[in-house]
């Protein structure tokens, strides 16, 4: 517990709490307020994830945290003001640029500290824009989910006197541990991969979309099967209304005398089963992203990682020439290179076990060392400590 007030009640607002990165964030970071003994309040539209939130001790309030209609932003920020004097909020958290407009208004309406978290390379083609997502630098401290975000950030707001603090996202490793994937698990995949066990399988696990590089790995599949023509290439993800982009790939596919090696199977409901399965990982992503969580959970279950060397994703993999050989974590490329993804695998796939083993091995002890749950929490919570012990 901190030596802080145990009245200390944290609040964050994300627009909804669904399925991704940054709510399973506000998870998380909810967890770690209430093992504090402080009083964890989280406000958002709603989702999948209230009943997680409010099961380990946080409390949750209904809110039109996702609209950018400015009247209801205003609306929402004389919400807040209300939510922080009748709770006694001492810090305001936003993940999100709409609700994170509320938030500013109503942390100095109050008078308490205001953080934001940027969890995404948002988009900024025009000075509107720059403006809409200039709240999320706005605040007392800015974290950022990987050092390149907080290079994005300063780039683009150069004369601001930012306080920047990076915290990698973090990850569960108890949940992505080979000791806690069953054989059961495993086999339900084989199954609906159409796989035998024996056969070498390589990933990516990723929405169907052209920014994710799909098809720059299925021209390297001639070369993959010409170095081991049982493996089988699993392409692990939902087209999420866009067939057509899916439809070509498996047209190439076809044009390349591949398909019988090709699987499309749609959205993956078990991806440390699909880790754990998987002889190598590819992260082929055309478009740099904030952070590398594929990459990461890859790593801790013994799949070997070939990444595109963009944003986030290149800070969770270890290879030379910036270290030894001997500590490679996996393989970085360039993007949208396949010539260069393709001697990648090859080489993977070629890879003498002692080798292969002491990867596996650096691998987890990096991402467990670096990207961790525990950590992530840890310097949360320090952050919120040393906002309050500064009012």
């Amino acid at each position: 517990m901190s030596d802080l007030d145990t009245m200390t009640s944290i609040l964050q607002i994300i627009p909804r709490l669904g399925s991704g990165g940054a709510e399973k964030t506000t998870l998380d970071i909810a967890r770690a307020i209430v093992e504090n003994q402080w009083a964890s309040i989280v406000v958002s539209e709603g989702g999948r994830l209230v009943e997680s939130i409010e099961k380990q001790g946080s409390t949750h309030i209904m809110m039109s945290a996702a609209s950018k209609n400015p009247f209801k932003i205003l609306f929402n920020a004389w919400r807040l003001v209300s939510i922080i004097r009748q709770k006694n909020i001492s810090i305001i958290h936003a993940r999100s640029r709409a609700p994170a407009w509320s938030a500013l208004l109503a942390s100095r309406i109050c008078g308490i500290p205001f953080v934001t978290t940027y969890h995404g390379a948002y988009k900024q083609s025009s000075k509107i824009k720059a403006l809409y997502n200039s709240v999320m630098v706005r605040s007392s401290i800015t974290i950022a989910n990987s050092n390149w975000t907080s290079k994005l950030i300063r780039s683009r707001y150069p004369n601001r006197d930012l306080n920047i603090q990076t915290v990698y996202r973090g990850t569960d490793f108890n949940e992505f541990d080979k000791a806690a994937i069953s054989r059961a698990r495993k086999q339900a995949l084989w199954d609906i991969w159409s796989v035998d066990e024996d056969q070498p399988i390589i990933l990516s696990l990723a929405r169907i979309t052209e920014l994710k590089g799909q098809r720059t790995l299925i021209e390297t599949i001639p070369a993959i099967l010409g170095s081991n023509p049982d493996a089988v290439i699993v392409f692990a993800g939902d087209d999420q209304g866009h067939s057509g982009y899916r439809q070509e790939l498996e047209k190439r596919c076809a044009e390349l005398g591949v398909s019988q090696n090709v699987r499309f199977p749609g959205h993956c409901e078990d991806p440390a089963a699909a880790f754990s399965i998987s002889l190598v990982t590819v992260v082929s992503s055309h478009q740099p992203e904030t952070f590398g969580r594929v990459a990461v959970e890859a790593q801790a279950l013994g799949s070997l990682v070939v990444v595109s060397d963009l944003g986030g994703a290149g800070e969770t993999v270890l290879s030379p020439p910036v270290i030894e050989e001997s500590q490679r974590t996996g393989w970085k490329i360039p993007a949208n290179d396949a010539p260069a993804m393709q001697d990648a695998i090859v080489e993977v796939l070629q890879i003498e076990a002692a080798a292969r083993q002491r990867i596996i091995q650096n691998a987890r002890a990096h991402v467990v060392e670096k990207f961790s749950t525990q950590r992530m929490c840890s310097e949360t919570i320090k952050i919120y400590e040393s906002l309050i012990r500064d009012r």
